[in-house]
């Protein structure tokens, strides 16, 4: 019998810290989040310098309740997986320190998690509040970036728009909503 493979996934690129367990690529065992929205909303917009010291604060936890709603031990995770660009570099710092620290104290490999029914090559668009790519993937592990944004990503921008025309933080979800209306 085939023994199931457990990957603990890290996510802090921006403004949300997040950690789930997925088991054989498949079956997504936990996935907790913790949102900054209410701590950026005074500012309008995310703040680098606060993201990341809120990625400090929650990211011990997050893993911890990952782990416990996937009713599992660090032990019985094959491998740790954690986003190491592009976002802001801070924030990511974080999570990639975090997931070196649990790997190199568990002796788990630290590896990227990649989805086996995708093909190469294909356009991958990342859209989110800390950085836009258009990247074309060759093949797993060899990319190409056709363009990017040079100044604001466009979630970034979204922000800023709602902010200029009232709508408050965060910016993606309202903008959209009066678009609809």
């Amino acid at each position: 019998m085939k023994e199931d493979v457990l990957i603990l996934a890290i996510e802090s690129s921006c403004d949300e810290t997040a950690a789930s367990v997925v088991k054989n690529g498949r079956t997504v065992l936990s996935n907790v989040i913790s949102s900054q929205i209410a701590t950026h909303t005074v500012y309008g917009g995310v703040v680098p310098e606060i993201a990341s010291r809120e990625h400090i604060k929650a990211i011990n936890y997050v893993i911890e309740r990952a782990l416990t709603e996937a009713n599992v031990t660090l032990e019985d995770i094959t491998a740790i997986g954690v986003t190491y660009g592009p976002g802001l570099v801070g924030a990511l710092l974080v999570g990639v320190a975090e997931a070196k620290a649990i790997a190199y104290a568990a002796h788990k490999p630290l590896i990227g998690v990649q989805n086996p029914d995708l093909e190469p090559p294909f356009v991958c668009l990342i859209v989110s509040g800390g950085h836009t790519h258009l990247v074309i993937v060759k093949d797993y592990g060899e990319f190409e970036i056709i363009g990017r944004t040079r100044d604001d990503a466009a979630g970034e921008a979204f922000d800023k728009v709602a902010r200029a025309v009232g709508l408050g933080y965060p910016g993606g979800p309202k903008v959209d909503k009066a678009a609809k209306e």
